[in-house]
């Protein structure tokens, strides 16, 4: 107790310090999986997808990060065995840890899960720094289930949207007439889906805190919304039969484009708001230690000063190293054209809004490799490079023994110095 009265802002200093570091790691490699469609089906040059995403990663984050949050927080760890002191330096390390490892891993060019480098981290401190009976297995069992579940779940959810597209458009005698039909009713679903998860569970921690009508309502007025601004962009989308002449569907692929967009921002909002907790978890529950004067609350309302740490700190990562991962990841796995591309888009937003509504942190990586997947297998497995997915499902292994590795040579070095 007297140590975090005698370093209380020295230890508050550097826990926002590191939580800026990790939120930094997960702008850095982790919104590559937001936005990593979009420019690698040459929707959005990567400068547009840089800024898209700058603005609605930082929004999801902001306004609808707090509900996954608390997850983080305390289902992993059971506070009662913890010391004030171990919550501290535990939560601290974990945030250095997996920072670190999400550094490294962009440095490499490695898309790794930013939900397992933390929760990894916090397993480790947890089971070493503390007891194995500290760490709740049990909690940790939905959460790891999830990282299978996501990605299958997102998966079948992108094949289902995909063969619709092929029945609808694709697969007809006038593809492009029918893309300007049935293009609308995909961005209400859009504007519906992500409105209404975002305010029935994410907006409550800023006062907003809508009956489920007035939520249902609002989605309906701004799926409209959405619809009637990209008729008046599909307006504009003209048939070019001298392209149609090299690929058969290059007009219609313009008018996916447009709805490429409002997918882009939808992605990059999911994705702020259930991966903004990785950051802002530990961190949030540092700062109730202290502030408390030592005292270890299971739940309490996160500050909204600290999800704004979160949210600054995605966009530095994502515009300062984020382009590097941005540039490979949509084009590495299968062949993505605007419409595929939308498809697990669409997927993986519908996937992570819904995940992050009833407070289960998803892994966006897995969500979205799933969802791609689930694309290529709609068009067969030939057309999946399975070298790649490879490599990506060893990073996935790899991450977890390595946030729990660090994680523990930091909280012994912490320990240490302030011990």
């Amino acid at each position: 107790m007297t140590l975090i009265a005698e370093y209380g802002t020295i230890l508050l200093i550097l826990a926002c310090l590191f939580g800026f570091f990790m939120a930094w790691g997960i702008g850095a490699n982790d919104v590559a999986n937001a936005m990593g469609t979009s420019v690698g089906s040459r929707a959005l040059t990567i400068k547009q997808a840089i800024i898209i995403a700058i603005v609605f990663e930082f929004l999801g984050a902001y306004l609808a990060g707090g509900s996954v949050t608390q997850t983080i927080r305390s289902g992993i760890l059971d506070s009662s065995m913890i010391s004030p002191e171990q919550m501290v330096f535990g939560m601290m390390a974990s945030l250095l840890a997996a920072g670190t490892w999400l550094l490294i891993a962009s440095m490499k060019g490695w898309p790794v899960s930013t939900t397992h480098s933390i929760i990894g981290a916090v397993i480790g401190f947890g089971a070493v720094g503390v007891s194995m009976e500290a760490v709740h297995w049990a909690g940790v069992v939905p959460i790891v289930s999830s990282w299978v579940i996501s990605p299958v779940l997102s998966g079948i959810v992108a094949f289902m949207i995909f063969v619709s597209v092929q029945k609808l458009i694709l697969d007809t005698e006038d593809p492009f007439r029918n893309a300007k039909r049935y293009v609308p009713f995909y961005m209400f679903a859009v504007g519906f889906m992500v409105t209404l998860m975002t305010v029935t569970k994410g907006l409550k921690h800023v006062g907003l805190d809508l009956n489920p009508w007035q939520a249902l309502g609002l989605a309906i007025l701004v799926g409209l919304l959405v619809t009637a601004l990209g008729v008046v962009l599909l307006s504009r989308v003209k048939q070019d039969p001298e392209a149609d002449k090299g690929f058969h569907f290059a007009s219609v692929e313009k008018v996916f484009a447009v709805l490429m967009i409002f997918t882009a921002c939808s992605m990059a909002f999911a994705h702020g708001s259930n991966d903004v907790a990785n950051a802002v978890g530990p961190l949030a529950a540092i700062v109730g230690v202290i502030q408390s004067g030592g005292e270890i609350a299971s739940r309490s309302i996160v500050p909204s000063w600290v999800l704004l740490i979160g949210g600054i700190g995605i966009v530095v990562g994502l515009a300062t190293y984020g382009y590097r991962v941005i540039a490979t990841i949509g084009r590495h796995i299968t062949e993505l054209t605007p419409s595929r591309g939308f498809a697990a888009e669409l997927a993986t937003a519908t996937t992570v809004v819904c995940a992050s509504g009833i407070g289960l942190p998803i892994s966006t990586t897995h969500t979205l490799v799933g969802a791609v997947l689930g694309v290529g297998m709609a068009r067969g497995i030939a057309a999946l490079n399975l070298r790649v997915i490879g490599t990506i499902f060893s990073s996935w292994i790899i991450t977890l023994p390595a946030g729990a590795g660090l994680s523990i040579v930091f909280f012994f070095i912490l320990t240490g110095i302030f011990g």
